[in-house]
């Protein structure tokens, strides 16, 4: 069940390249959808989490905006179309997300800017380079600053990738198949234990996102941690009341089998207005 996560960037051809890999691979594709989902997950207009993801968004809506709730389940959706398998991930940070399960290949495809403004001036049908220019480098930044807010990384350095493909020199089919290529490599074998990470991390996220969706426990702030359906809940609860709405909430989302709760109440909490992670 191949799984492959690439960057996104305005005008490098990330798109061609996940539809033709998708294509040829008979597996899904994931990128638009998760914005829907999000957005209603969280009760706000799909525009809205698009604007903000494009650096579009007023100065009201940004100031205003639940970025946290965002990433949360932002994160729960990526992780949860990875953990089905069969499905190229494109942007949402998958390639930070997934980095650390050893059978997902993470791509980084680029393109040099001026060869990305040609692209957006034929997109748009102008003559207007400044105006594709602006557009260009407002996205990039919008995506720099989104991926060293939610991962403390820096947007394309290729120190984080398997693979950097540039489609200024290479043809988007000859991307492909590189990237089929390596999915061959035994390196990115799918093994019982990569398995299980990845399902793991998916049920993490699920708890996480649940937590984030009741008032109760949208503020708690806690580690999740366990390697199958038996969860760890570790850090520090402002109150009893808290600790046990965290443990009533994890142990009702679906797959979860038993909570290890080693969650601990601070003596004083008036000195905390929300959970701190230990």
């Amino acid at each position: 069940m191949p799984v492959i996560a690439l960057t996104q960037g305005m005008g490098s051809l990330a798109q061609d390249v996940a539809e033709q890999l998708a294509a040829e691979l008979g597996i899904a594709t994931l990128q638009h959808e998760v914005a829907e989902r999000v957005a209603n997950k969280m009760h706000v207009s799909k525009s809205l989490i698009n604007r903000l993801r494009a650096g579009k968004a007023g100065p009201i809506e940004r100031l205003t905006a639940d970025r946290e709730s965002i990433a949360v389940y932002t994160s729960e959706e990526v992780l949860e179309a990875a953990a089905k398998g069969n499905v190229v991930l494109r942007g949402w940070g998958a390639t930070s997300l997934l980095r650390s399960v050893p059978h997902v290949p993470c791509i980084r495809v680029m393109r040099p800017f001026d060869k990305r403004v040609d692209w957006l001036m034929k997109e748009l049908d102008t003559d207007d380079r400044e105006l594709a220019e602006s557009e260009i480098r407002r996205s990039d930044q919008s995506n720099a600053t989104r991926m060293h807010e939610q991962f403390g990384v820096n947007w394309g350095d290729p120190v984080h990738f398997d693979m950097v493909l540039n489609t200024d020199r290479l043809s988007v089919d000859t991307c492909v198949q590189q990237i089929k290529a390596l999915l061959a490599r035994p390196e990115f074998a799918e093994i019982e234990a990569s398995r299980a990470l990845l399902q793991a991390m998916a049920l993490h996220a699920h708890v996480r996102a649940a937590l984030r969706a009741h008032e109760e426990t949208r503020n708690v702030d806690v580690l999740i941690e366990g390697g199958g359906s038996v969860i760890v809940l570790r850090g520090i609860v402002v109150s009893t009341a808290e600790r046990d709405a965290a443990e009533k909430v994890a142990a009702g989302v679906p797959g979860v089998t038993g909570v290890d709760s080693q969650l601990r109440v601070m003596a004083s909490s008036r000195l905390f207005t929300s959970t701190k992670v230990t």
